[in-house]
């Protein structure tokens, strides 16, 4: 049975002409009226806490150029910038359309995932994946029968501001690399007057007899001939009265002391109380006790 014995919109088995053809404009709107992004896929799923949902170490090595349609013409969704007990926090969220054929030509990837990233060169601000409709009724809501078995012309990405927290971004485009790199949390490091060479920034740093058996190991964020070190990714601890090394440049200078409170993370969110928190609750609990919150 058929309800139009000369046209058939629905194939079971195919996709026909009209609807590639439609396929076609669509990615040559977005093209046209969308903009560049950076496509961010997480690599660390196999290490997932299934307790509380979520990557024990997020990172993100790998960035990928798509274009993408920002569906936000009016401004921000979400909840926007408000102040709560907590400090500002800033939660807006965003809604992407990206072409499904694109997507899979330019990204080794089935389809987008929650979790992955989007960098926005536009806002020069970093984007995470909370959901990703297929069935995106805005744009194209199974036109001429496009959509059995999932088939769609594009997906739709609800997306909010990402809050930093200590996850790995290194994807080799300086753009993100550095607009990333100073979100880390960073250790001073003070240094006897007398060392040997300049660090470079960016190279790895440690203590130990090398760097395979290193006790400890960091990146360098900025250095100061007699005075002192930044580092950030800190593996490790760093002791003071030990030498430090330079992977890259062999620079050795020896550490005075170590001010891990120096810098505080205030990524994305203007929330500076981590310091003060800290030393108010050491003036109230005991921490060199084995159990504080129990019984001795």
């Amino acid at each position: 049975m058929a309800t139009n014995l000369y046209f058939n919109n629905f194939p079971s088995s195919q996709i026909t002409s009209e609807q590639l053809l439609i396929e076609d404009l669509v990615i040559e709107a977005l093209q046209i009226y969308g903009m560049d992004v950076y496509y961010l896929p997480r690599s660390s799923r196999d290490e997932v806490d299934f307790l509380y949902g979520e990557d024990t170490l997020k990172q993100y090595v790998n960035a990928y150029p798509i274009e993408m349609y920002l569906e936000n013409v009016t401004g921000m969704d979400g909840e926007q910038d408000f102040i709560s007990k907590f400090g500002l926090e800033i939660r807006d969220e965003v809604q992407f359309l990206v072409s499904r054929r694109r997507f899979q030509a330019v990204i080794p990837m089935t389809r987008p995932l929650e979790g992955d990233l989007l960098y926005i060169p536009l806002l020069r601000n970093f984007f995470e994946i909370t959901f990703v409709e297929h069935e995106n009724d805005q744009a194209m809501f199974y036109t001429l029968g496009r959509g059995r078995g999932g088939n769609v012309y594009v997906y739709g990405l609800k997306l909010k501001q990402y809050v930093f927290s200590n996850e790995v971004v290194e994807v080799g485009i300086p753009e993100i690399d550095n607009q990333i790199r100073s979100y880390y949390p960073r250790t001073k490091i003070a240094l006897s007057v007398g060392g040997n060479g300049k660090f470079v920034n960016d190279e790895i740093i440690y203590q130990g007899a090398n760097l395979t058996y290193a006790t400890a190991q960091a990146q360098v964020y900025d250095f100061v001939p007699n005075t002192h070190i930044d580092i950030i990714l800190t593996r490790g601890t760093f002791v003071s009265g030990a030498a430090i090394k330079g992977n890259t440049s062999l620079a050795d200078w020896t550490v005075l002391s170590v001010n891990d409170t120096a810098y505080m993370n205030t990524a994305f969110e203007d929330i500076q109380d981590n310091a003060r928190i800290e030393s108010e609750s050491d003036g109230i609990i005991d921490f060199t006790e084995t159990n504080p919150f129990g019984e001795p």
